[in-house]
């Protein structure tokens, strides 16, 4: 299903881009229209304006009778705190960063990081004494914070109806939704709780270890549908990812034993001269602070490369029309479609990977900090 959004997506924007130059192919030479529209077509702005955060959750652009552009967007909450004031507004009072309001201007976007600034009343903008431009805290309600928020709310849902269907069914073979939902809990009990954490205690993070894998799971999903409410790279951004990776931090941390701790400080097999001479122990402390890093950065760095590829193969349909001609575009709009198909496939795959490895890397750092040691194994190597 989603390749074959993909398939009309792209589609409907090969099928813009020729509409919006087919009344300049009339008026101009060909080369000096390719040339021009070359210049304005930026397919770094586009893919990472679609990978990036934004104040409001952009849908579509279409042309007017004159040729204008004009983009067609969400307007989102934005939320400031400045000079001890709480201000709140829609984003649709920028305009799309074309217009100040209330002494606030949205910059940036594209290759650029949006932000909120300050403007005085002549529109220029403000600047402390040292020359960095002042800028109020942003709380305002992101298309990332968003889409967290509609992740959050379709789990809860697919959490009820599995519920109402146990309820309903008893101990009867699941059916539709409740057997999906049930065939994951099985797994991530059964292949990654049990396993990693142990028998005796895996109980107790099971729950986290469920909501972190159907979290990730279900925005990695969304992120590759190219539709609202879905279309949102949750999960390639690093501070979503970040987040998880400092919960899963502390979790381990909080719950390690005397034994987790003993071990990173006096590392049992090793010689006595790396104790003293505290290399060991500055490693295995630097490795508790790496492992969370490690997590934030797979997880980024995965799914925000499979969208970046996605794009690349559309936006190569569009930089060889403008440069080449219509129908040249159209030549190629076949192999990036298909190639943007096999993407999409392999990211579904991806998707799916991603949410079990960060899950199972959680379940392993907590079972290690948990573990208890193996008294047997201790009395040999004592008595040896």
């Amino acid at each position: 299903m989603k390749s074959l959004f993909h398939i009309i997506l792209t589609f409907l924007l090969v099928a813009t881009t020729w509409g919006a130059r087919a009344a300049d192919t009339v008026s101009a030479a060909p080369s000096d229209t390719a040339a021009a529209t070359a210049e304005e077509f930026n397919a770094g702005d586009v893919i990472i304006g679609h990978v990036t955060d934004a104040h409001s959750w952009h849908l579509f652009d279409y042309c007017d009778k004159q040729g204008h552009e004009h983009a067609v967007a969400i307007p989102l909450p934005i939320i400031l705190w400045h000079d001890g004031h709480l201000v709140c507004f829609s984003s649709s009072r920028f305009e799309h960063g074309h217009k100040d309001y209330k002494g606030f201007r949205l910059v940036g976007g594209g290759l650029e990081k949006e932000e909120v600034v300050c403007v005085d009343e002549q529109g220029a903008v403000l600047t402390d004494e040292t020359g960095a431009v002042v800028k109020p805290m942003d709380f305002s309600m992101t298309k990332t914070a968003t889409a967290i928020v509609i992740a959050a709310l379709l789990l809860t849902i697919i959490v009820f109806v599995a519920r109402a269907g146990y309820k309903k069914r008893g101990t009867a073979a699941p059916h539709g939704l409740q057997s999906l939902v049930e065939m994951l809990v099985v797994f991530v009990r059964d292949s990654i709780a049990r396993p990693m954490i142990g028998e005796k205690k895996y109980e107790r993070y099971l729950p986290y270890l469920l909501t972190l894998f159907f979290f990730i799971f279900l925005c990695n999903i969304l992120g590759l549908i190219p539709f609202f409410p879905a279309g949102a790279n949750i999960t390639g951004n690093i501070a979503v990812t970040g987040i998880l990776a400092v919960i899963t931090f502390f979790i381990t941390n909080i719950s390690g034993n005397k034994h987790y701790w003993v071990d990173i400080f006096n590392t049992p097999g090793v010689p006595a001269w790396l104790k003293i001479f505290p290399l060991m122990p500055v490693v295995e402390l630097v490795g508790v602070f790496t492992k969370p890093i490690v997590l934030m950065v797979r997880l980024f760095a995965n799914m925000t490369a499979g969208h970046i590829v996605i794009l690349g193969f559309v936006v190569i349909i569009f930089i060889l029309s403008n440069l080449f001609g219509n129908y040249v575009g159209g030549a190629v709009s076949v192999l990036s479609v298909l190639f943007s198909v096999f993407i999409s496939v392999l990211e579904c795959l991806v998707a799916y990977i991603q949410a079990f490895v960060f899950t199972m890397l959680t379940a392993l750092y907590i079972g290690m900090a948990v573990a208890e040691p193996n008294h047997e194994v201790v009395n040999t190597a004592e008595k040896k």
